[in-house]
């Protein structure tokens, strides 16, 4: 069939240029069509094009492969190359690229060796027909997952009257607490208020930050006392793997739900009811706005404020362990949120505590090839431990930082990394296994060990010099420290 003339002429432009119209690439001009009509079909197939006219759409018979078929043709702003040769989409991607710099160009691979081709030869976009079929099944998949996931939490919730104890960790952080709060907002609805939900801790809420948001928020939480688990039915723990990990709970405590973004390790939770432990989330939080969304529950402004903090908090403003699914819950959460207490909440005054135990943290560091140890000696408010972490693996020559200090109860350790070559999570779990609880993730962790036998010694800072030098001898071996000098930064 000669060729016709062609729709427009040099100089006009056209919307897309749709380079081989097989089953892709006349189900994408059928795509396209929902937008608009300013499309422009090229095709070496007589018998097609023909067919394609008598449908009204804009075609003309071009072979891909010849120097001149893009000639005397309107300007694209988009490209699509969809042929199964791929020879053919090789040669149409050099020669649209170079006639229209311009334009995007998104091609079809027919092969993996094809696609890097493609990539090499300059298109914006290269899809692998079978690799993006593989990626939607497995997208599809895991949002049925989610969805089953959400359902069947909302199904155990409801089936449940009487009390529900959450359980926040030991000195819950906004994640643990805010998820806390949604899962409360998720066993209210479910239950149609037949089952009570109470917020429990143990330890302090002793970071300035944390303070003002649960008391901006007006969140209602207690501490635990034997009473009132007592008087609890169902238990449930948020941000914490088991029951006697970073909780009050005792190991042998009857756990109905557990939800966290933790490693659980060695912790047997068989017998717990409904467990999700999800390691490669940004936070407990991202989990639980899931949920709300997989249940399409309205979420109040109350609710989405926390969330929304305790996702940037735990993901240290989204630079930390974050993930793209974080994000879009993130996302998801911010226009139902109160802007101004989000303001209020991360603009605290700071203790003097807090100021004297960085002052100390800065005055006794140790640094010893890049690893930086402190020690902030006798405090009260733990969360300062952490804090002075924060500030100290800024320094330059530092890539870890480990802070310790010792309060009435424990010796507390928190541990920041930026050296890829190490885990700092591992390492503080292999240094404190049969002393104390450790863990973390590669670039933050934190150590805990109780001072069960020691409670009653007053001199807290001789207590801690006795006990600290066989555990950072122990942490120093395993980075390999051993032999190594110290030296100020």
């Amino acid at each position: 069939m000669a060729d016709a003339a062609v729709p427009g002429s040099p100089g006009k432009i056209v919307k897309y240029l749709v380079c081989g119209c097989g089953s892709t690439g006349y189900n994408v001009v059928e795509e396209l069509l929902k937008e608009t009509d300013s499309i422009l079909i090229l095709d070496r197939d007589e018998k097609r094009v023909e067919d394609l006219r008598d449908q009204k759409y804009d075609a003309i018979v071009r072979d891909m492969k010849e120097p001149n078929a893009f000639d005397d043709l309107p300007v694209p702003e988009v490209i699509f190359v969809l042929s199964n040769d791929k020879d053919a989409n090789l040669s149409a991607v050099r020669t649209t690229k170079a006639k229209y710099p311009l334009a995007h160009v998104i091609a079809r691979a027919p092969d993996p060796v094809g696609k890097d081709m493609l990539e090499n030869a300059g298109a914006d976009v290269v899809l692998y027909p079978q690799e993006v079929i593989a990626k939607t099944a497995v997208h599809h998949i895991r949002r049925l997952a989610a969805s089953r996931i959400a359902r069947r939490l909302s199904a155990l919730l409801g089936s449940w009257e009487g009390t529900l104890g959450i359980v926040a960790h030991t000195n819950p952080d906004p994640d643990s607490v805010s998820s806390a709060m949604a899962l409360a907002a998720i066993a209210h609805d479910a239950s149609g208020g037949k089952l009570i939900s109470r917020i429990l801790y143990d330890g302090n809420i002793g970071h300035q930050e944390n303070r003002a948001f649960v008391n901006l928020l007006d969140i209602k939480m207690e501490k635990i006392t034997p009473e009132i688990l007592a008087a609890c039915d169902h238990l449930a723990l948020v941000d914490s793997t088991a029951p006697g990990s970073n909780n009050a709970l005792g190991k042998e405590a009857r756990v109905n739900v557990i939800i966290d973004h933790h490693k659980n390790g060695t912790h047997d939770t068989t017998k717990v009811e409904f467990v999700d432990i999800r390691p490669g989330m940004g936070a407990t939080a991202s989990i639980l706005t899931q949920y709300l969304q997989e249940l399409d529950l309205p979420v109040n402004t109350k609710v989405a404020t926390a969330l929304l903090y305790g996702i940037r908090a735990d993901t240290r403003d989204f630079r930390r362990n974050i993930t793209p699914q974080d994000l879009n819950y993130a996302a998801f959460l911010l226009p139902l949120t109160d802007r101004d207490i989000l303001d209020k909440i991360m603009s605290p005054s700071v203790s003097q505590e807090t100021l004297d135990v960085l002052g100390n943290a800065i005055r006794n560091r140790e640094v010893v090839s890049g690893y930086l140890f402190t020690n902030v000696g006798y405090l009260r408010n733990r969360d300062a431990v952490p804090q002075a972490a924060d500030i100290l693996i800024s320094l330059e020559g530092v890539n870890t930082a480990i802070v310790y200090g010792v309060t009435d109860t424990n010796i507390v350790f928190s541990a920041r990394n930026r050296d890829i070559r190490i885990h700092i999570g591992k390492v503080l779990e292999e240094a404190f296994t049969g002393i104390g609880e450790a863990g973390g993730h590669a670039n933050m962790a934190a150590a805990t060990i109780p001072l069960t036998y020691f409670s009653m010694v007053k001199e807290k800072e001789e207590l801690l010099d006795l006990i600290i030098d066989p555990i950072l001898k122990k942490v120093r071996r395993i980075v390999g420290l051993e032999n190594e000098a110290k030296h100020e930064v």
